[in-house]
């Protein structure tokens, strides 16, 4: 499986972000562009620690079983999938071109990845390796909702 701690796959997924524009235009769910490069940098800062999400209590109760099901194959991640409070960007515009270089940032810094208590807000206490694998797997999500 395709995991963010692979340099060949943080240069692809780099390559699919340089394609989105203001006007990209998502294929499903709510989010326009800006809003979906926000939540992703937001994200991208929660699973690196430096945002806090509270676990929702319906992880605590299935959230390794969904782990252990979204995890066992390549299958992209479902459409319309919820998301942490926290994570969800109400504004609707702001510098696209910005948050477009802030994820591109963050992404690379997967190569120096050190969040080893990492605990997702459903799916709970992840290993590296599981946060690596999930982390490719909610950006090629993104990147898919855009059509790219």
């Amino acid at each position: 499986m395709k995991t963010i701690f692979d340099k060949t796959t943080r240069d692809e997924l780099i390559a699919r972000i340089n394609t989105l524009n203001e006007s990209s235009t998502a294929q499903w769910g709510k989010m326009n562009i800006y809003q979906m490069l926000k939540h992703c940098t937001l994200w991208q800062g929660m699973i690196s620690g430096r945002i806090k999400c509270k676990r929702v209590f319906i992880g605590r109760l299935f959230g390794k079983m969904a782990l252990k099901n979204v995890s066992k194959d390549e299958r992209p991640m479902m459409r319309n999938a919820p998301s942490s409070p926290e994570l969800i960007v109400k504004e609707s515009s702001g510098d696209i071109a910005s948050e477009r270089a802030k994820w591109i940032t963050l992404i690379e810094e997967y190569a120096h990845f050190s969040n080893p208590g990492f605990v997702h807000p459903f799916f709970g206490k992840m290993t590296k390796e599981q946060a690596g694998y999930h982390a490719y797997k909610h950006t090629d999500h993104h990147l898919r909702q855009f059509n790219s």
